[in-house]
């Protein structure tokens, strides 16, 4: 068990998160309203991020949203390239400033937008940026925090050495699990095995970046589990098990990367082998004294982990009403969701000893960083999503109105999906597609259709959304998540830029060329 004064901190916040949840959803302060009639006195059904609103709960954000994306020019985008660049060039240009600043930067962007933005839209404004700070961002990070706190109480212990071909089975098992856990459940499990297995290894950069692209993005596209766009379109009609058929895409982006990282893997194995054989033999000649059985510790968490991905599924699939909550309206089930997680967060730090987190590395360093950046990332961004849910009414009409064919959806669609959030961005293409094919058809049959007659397009946007995640550290949740854990390890990480000049555009964009090639044109 944990020392109780080790647990003061990270207990206290879960409770004081409860607390908050319990105050803000009481009778006081929140009413239930009949979804429906709901609709009616706040106008139409409006694109939210999938893992905190159901499709009967997004109507919030059509106060005022959809109407203010038509006005607001693309110069509105200007504070979240700001934040971008920060992120991009502080760890440059000052990383010592930036290690101990990154916070109040991010608070910094966040106001350059806030401000203005309350002052010429008023209410309107103050009700965007609840809504992105309610329904998004706070189940968000609530999402991120459990996950990482329950991944943190699994250790592997025992001798695993990160040979090519090992290094080739974690990844493909990460890849596997992403689908089904989803791909923020799976890097967080599996990051600290993976680079515990290559901490002996030289060149390690390019496996966790490798790591980002295939557990972290890639692996999701199966299931409506795996991504958030695909769960906001499992909302809206998609079929459970429809995503299957993105199955040849996966793998052929998968094949393409792995044979990619085995190729490169093997090279530099055998670059190092010498300096290794060197460093066994300064340990001891017989190896086989130095070799621990491999053992798992923390097991119980496991039950954590399953608790928070029925948690999510739950939420998604039942409607048992609203609440207003300082005008925002989220589904009960959203807020029961966010409660279950925090207990699944606060019950594994209660029950998994201090050693073990120990031994695992455990920090609260990576979710902080995380928390802060990721405040002024989604308050910068509401201008951009705005414009972007405006869709041909927009500042970016003359980019919606070319997008005809497949190849146009996977691409553009995933283009946004890089930098901004790709849940509202499949949602607008979603959309798009639709009113192409069947203008005027009611949503629950205009779907079914999309998904047979012209299930290629849904493929392409569905595609794009999930896979072009991986091009930036922005582009998914865990992306950032991975890289601060990988730093904190002593892993080094490219820059933002580095990531994607290096990395992105090197072995990224052919994989989507040939996916293209086959698939969409």
């Amino acid at each position: 068990m944990i020392p109780a004064s080790t647990l003061i901190r990270p207990v206290t916040l879960g409770i004081l998160l409860l607390a908050w949840l319990c105050i803000i959803t009481s009778p006081a302060a929140a009413t239930t309203q009949n979804p429906q009639a709901a609709i009616e006195s706040h106008g139409t059904l409006s694109p939210g991020k999938a893992s905190s609103t159901h499709p009967k709960a997004e109507h919030d954000n059509g106060h005022g949203g959809e109407d203010l994306g038509t006005h607001l020019p693309l110069w509105s985008c200007l504070p979240f390239v700001g934040m971008l660049l920060s992120i991009a060039l502080w760890p440059l240009i000052g990383p010592e400033f930036w290690h101990h600043h990154f916070g109040k930067i991010s608070a910094f962007w966040a106001l350059c937008m806030a401000t203005p933005f309350m002052i010429i839209y008023r209410s309107t404004a103050v009700y965007e940026i609840l809504h992105i700070l309610l329904a998004d961002y706070v189940p968000f990070i609530i999402l991120l925090w459990s996950l990482y706190t329950v991944s943190g109480g699994i250790l592997l212990r025992g001798t695993l050495r990160g040979t090519p071909i090992v290094n080739l089975a974690m990844l493909a098992i990460g890849t596997i699990l992403a689908s089904w856990m989803g791909t923020t459940g799976a890097a967080m499990l599996m990051i600290r095995p993976f680079l515990r297995a290559n901490k002996h290894r030289q060149n390690r950069t390019f496996m966790v970046v490798f790591f980002i692209f295939l557990v972290a993005n890639i692996g999701g596209a199966l299931t409506p589990l795996g991504d958030p766009p695909l769960f906001l379109g499992f909302l809206h009609g998609v079929t459970f098990f429809w995503t299957l058929k993105l199955a040849p895409h996966l793998l052929c982006m998968a094949i393409i990367l792995m044979a990619t990282y085995f190729a490169m893997d093997t090279y530099f194995y055998r670059r190092e082998k010498s300096q290794l054989k060197t460093n066994t033999a300064e340990v001891g000649t017989n190896s086989d004294e130095q070799r621990v059985p491999l053992a798992l510790v923390g097991t119980h968490n496991f039950i954590f982990l399953v608790g928070i991905i029925g948690a999510v599924l739950f939420s998604g699939t039942v409607d048992w009403g609203e609440l207003n909550t300082l005008g925002i309206h989220r589904g009960v089930q959203d807020w029961i969701r966010d409660t279950v997680l925090i207990v699944m967060g606060v019950l594994s730090l209660v029950t998994t000893s201090a050693g073990i987190r120990q031994e695992n590395e455990f920090s609260w360093f990576p979710i902080l960083e995380v928390a802060y950046l990721f405040i002024g990332i989604f308050i910068t961004m509401i201008p951009c999503l705005l414009i972007l849910k405006a869709g041909q009414n927009g500042a970016l009409a003359f980019l919606i109105f070319r997008v005809k064919e497949p190849i146009h959806y996977f691409w553009i669609a995933g283009a946004l999906s890089s930098f901004l959030d790709n849940a509202p961005t499949y949602l607008t293409f979603f959309n798009s597609a639709l009113g192409a094919f069947y203008a005027g058809m009611p949503e629950a049959q205009s779907v079914v259709l999309l998904m047979t007659e012209n299930s290629v397009y849904l493929k392409a946007i569905s595609a794009g959304s999930v896979f072009f995640g991986a091009c930036s550290y922005i582009g998914n949740a865990p992306n950032f998540m991975v890289r601060s854990i990988a730093e904190e390890s002593g892993t080094p990480m490219p820059t933002f830029f580095g990531y994607i000049l290096k990395y992105a555009l090197v072995f990224l964009v052919p994989g989507f060329i040939i996916t293209t090639l086959i698939f969409f044109v």
